[in-house]
């Protein structure tokens, strides 16, 4: 039988209305960190000691692909990095962290929840918990919080993770605030590590988002130039 003409704009709606709801379902951020490295990394960092003076590096992978304690010199100095982590993924293995109450933190997180699409004001909310819950739980230690570094799109690599210059400052901006609110330091890693356009400096980078060895120099040198360490 032939479809009348309410039959088959009854039959568009609908269809419509499907795809409008799958592309709204696709919209929504992929906020999941629990991949088989993240474990990996998780389980073995729990089971490492760290001592009350231990000093702890958080983050993803631009923390974790470093060697913290030769770079500075500083055998106190643990890296607890997790390449491919975001800040709901910090959030989730921050007790463990609190639990060894260390001298000084420095955190950097934020750029992968900006590649899967995860609002800056909810990024900003983790923060927040984050500072919460160390206050409540060791309010003895100190935490730095590392501006979220700029990227270069002008490598083929990476593509979700650039065109995010306006979310970064937007993240900085609020870590600066947070930092002046909570009494903690806010470390401005951008005149270090960023050109003249505001990108992460090719000269520190082969991908557009992870460092090289001298980009690693230039972070340890402002670090140790602000006396951090």
């Amino acid at each position: 039988m032939p479809f009348s003409p309410f039959t088959t704009l009854v039959a568009t709606l609908a269809f419509c209305g499907l795809t409008g709801l799958a592309a709204a379902q696709s919209a929504v951020p992929d906020t999941s960190f629990r991949s088989t490295y993240y474990e990996q990394k998780r389980t073995l960092y729990e089971s490492l000691p760290v001592e009350r003076n231990s000093i702890l590096f958080i983050g993803d992978s631009i923390t974790d692909t470093a060697e913290w304690a030769e770079l500075l010199g500083n055998s106190r100095i643990k890296n607890r990095g997790i390449s491919g982590d975001l800040s709901f993924g910090v959030l989730a293995r921050l007790d463990a962290l609190i639990a060894a109450k260390p001298e000084k933190v420095f955190l950097m997180i934020g750029v992968n929840d900006l590649a899967r699409g995860v609002a800056d004001s909810v990024i900003i909310r983790n923060y927040r918990q984050m500072a919460e819950r160390f206050r409540r739980q060791s309010p003895q230690t100190r935490i730095y919080w590392q501006s979220v570094l700029s990227t270069n799109d002008s490598f083929p690599q990476f593509k979700r993770h650039q065109g995010k210059m306006q979310n970064i400052r937007a993240l900085n901006d609020a870590l600066r605030t947070l930092a002046s609110q909570t009494g903690q330091t806010f470390v401005d890693l951008h005149p270090y590590l960023s050109d003249s356009d505001g990108k992460l400096d090719a000269r520190y980078t082969n991908d557009g988002l992870h460092l090289n060895g001298t980009g690693y120099s230039r972070w340890v040198e402002a670090l140790r130039k602000n006396k951090y360490l």
